[in-house]
């Protein structure tokens, strides 16, 4: 793009205003996730599973609204197999009760349509905790490699700045599924696809900071002479152009997977549009804003 070939705006001069919104929106984020939480889904939570299997193709979406009525919560639906529909659904109650209701539910939204279960079953809670914690541990397992990684490649303040930067990123993300979640039209629920989401951010973020970071380290050795504030603003700048096409292009792709991918796939592709636009910003005003930070304090030579 063109117009960011010649970037110059000034960053990392005003990377207070960074901090001032960064700080707002994460204390936000976690006053949110305290009083408000968030919504957990079968996974982390517990609940029913049920396999149908219909002698004609259903529209797992429509048959997620019809059972919404039907049901205390808005069950998940997803096909399986060729005719097949797979429902998990947090209602309480007995599950033959349960199972009469969903099939109740199906054969009056759509007469005529001869279906059987194939499968019931209940996720228990010991198994959600399970992979609650499994979950935990590879989003922390992730961070730390990640800090590893970056020193190595670096140095201890780059690495520093790195997984502050996906901290805050992922921060955010959770925070804005907590104050959205009974706002939005679809559901937020925190389930093993909204897992893979913050993964997946998480891997999109550092990327975006790497490059800039290696182009920091250039600069560094480049323009000795130059404080370390103005370095790193172009640093920053003279890779503008190809942070916006990247994100800009990702965010293209994502938005088609919201708009037209079906209500399963709407909150993992919502999660995604959040964490390129956090990611994006944090590679900016976050983690390289650090780098300026801790240098300054460890080294007065380039105050």
């Amino acid at each position: 793009m063109r117009i960011f070939e010649n970037a110059d705006f000034s960053f990392i001069y005003r990377r207070r205003i960074g901090y001032i919104i960064s700080g707002v929106l994460l204390l936000a984020s976690v006053a949110s996730l305290v009083l408000k939480g968030l919504e957990l889904g079968i996974d982390f939570k517990g609940g029913m599973e049920f396999v149908i299997e219909t002698d004609q193709p259903l529209d797992p979406t429509k048959v997620r609204a019809e059972l919404s009525s039907v049901l205390s919560t808005t069950p998940e639906v997803k096909t399986f197999g060729q005719n097949g529909l797979l429902i998990r659904t947090l209602h309480e109650g007995e599950i033959t009760e349960v199972v009469r209701s969903i099939v109740g539910g199906i054969e009056a939204a759509f007469p005529g349509v001869g279906l059987s279960v194939e499968k019931t079953d209940i996720v228990g809670p010991r198994f959600a905790e399970d992979l609650k914690r499994g979950a935990i541990y590879s989003i922390f397992g992730g961070l730390l490699v990640i800090f590893v990684y970056i020193l190595i490649r670096f140095e201890w303040t780059y690495a520093v700045g790195a997984v502050t930067a996906l901290f805050h990123d992922v921060i955010l993300t959770l925070g804005l599924f907590s104050l959205l979640s009974g706002i939005l039209p679809f559901s937020l629920q925190i389930d093993q696809s909204i897992i893979a989401a913050f993964l997946t951010i998480v891997g999109y973020s550092l990327n975006d900071t790497v490059v800039v970071f290696d182009r920091i380290r250039e600069y560094s050795g480049i323009f000795k002479s130059e404080k370390l504030e103005a370095v790193v603003n172009k640093s920053i700048n003279s890779t503008l152009s190809r942070t916006v096409v990247t994100s800009s292009t990702t965010l293209l792709v994502v938005l088609v997977l919201f708009i037209f991918g079906g209500e399963v796939l709407r909150g993992f592709a919502f999660a995604l549009i959040i964490g390129v636009l956090v990611g994006t910003y944090s590679s900016i005003f976050v983690a390289s804003p650090i780098i300026v930070e801790l240098k300054l304090r460890n080294s007065g030579s380039r105050k």
